[in-house]
């Protein structure tokens, strides 16, 4: 049973720059590993901006609820290349409240915009 679907953009060359403008901002949006890739290299703009596009369809499909944590949801990176959501805290407390029991989630990126889909299953 689908519990909610969200689906975000993100324009990612200003996203870029928010991002320059406000050197904090990644760390209240991302946790650490998020910012890096397996081989040690910072993770490109436009993957950032998926991965930021990923949050926010993620809480649409939670119904937008006040007091979510942008670090309690993780975009991660299986072995495969697929995306996989990891929630914990506020966003786990939400999603156990509202019955949800798997996640899928799709990115993507071109012509400057970061997309992202997120479905929460019960």
């Amino acid at each position: 049973m689908i519990i909610g679907v969200g689906i975000d953009v993100a324009e990612i060359d200003r996203f870029g720059a928010a991002l320059e403008r406000t050197p904090a901002l990644a760390g209240r949006l991302f946790i650490d590993r998020e910012l890096w890739l397996p081989s040690g290299e910072r993770r490109g703009t436009a993957s950032l901006a998926a991965r930021f596009a990923a949050k926010e369809a993620l809480a649409k499909a939670l119904g937008a609820p006040a007091g979510l944590l942008w670090t309690d949801a993780e975009v991660i990176t299986e072995d495969s290349g697929r995306p996989r959501l990891r929630v914990t805290g506020t966003v786990a407390a939400r999603a156990e409240q509202l019955g949800v029991r798997g996640w899928h989630v799709s990115l993507s990126h071109d012509a400057g915009v970061a997309s992202a889909v997120v479905i929460a299953e019960g």
